[in-house]
């Protein structure tokens, strides 16, 4: 575990982790691509809803929403992927974040009333098992030796 340059290097657990994070990452921006080819169902939705807006109207809130939450999407996904990073060199502080960051993730398939798409679903399920290794023996042991360490 501790190299010839006294630096620890992380199990194979973490680097699952790691791995599995960045995989949760390109589903995250994958969601971006599904939810910007959904911008007719979008309008269709809003034209149902009874709302009083004419058409350049509802093409704006469309639009909006669609920037809106790709925005979020993304900027999770960059401070997931730093986080990720602070995970593979030990920080126990980055496994907590994505801990709670993963939570939400799972929680937020719940919360769309089915409306999350297909890589939604999987960067959960991924961010999940990626939690998981993050917290076996052998990342608690890497955690704690960086925490010594630092």
């Amino acid at each position: 575990m501790t190299t010839a340059t006294g630096r620890t290097t992380p199990p194979g657990t973490i680097i699952a982790a790691f791995v599995g994070f960045l995989a949760s990452c390109v589903f995250a921006v994958t969601s971006v691509g599904v939810l910007v080819g959904t911008r007719d169902d979008l309008v269709e939705a809003l034209r149902a809803s009874g709302t009083a807006m004419t058409e350049e109207q509802l093409q704006s809130a469309a639009t909006f929403t669609q920037v809106l939450f790709a925005g979020i999407a993304l900027v999770i996904a960059l401070v997931q992927l730093w986080l990720a990073f602070k995970l593979r060199s030990g920080r126990n502080w980055a496994r907590i974040l994505l801990t709670v960051f993963t939570v939400f993730q799972v929680a937020s398939l719940f919360i769309g009333e089915g409306t999350a798409t297909l890589p939604a679903y999987g960067g959960a399920a991924v961010a999940a098992m990626a939690v998981v290794a993050s917290y076996l023996p052998a990342s608690n042991v890497y955690v704690d030796t960086v925490k010594r360490a630092g």
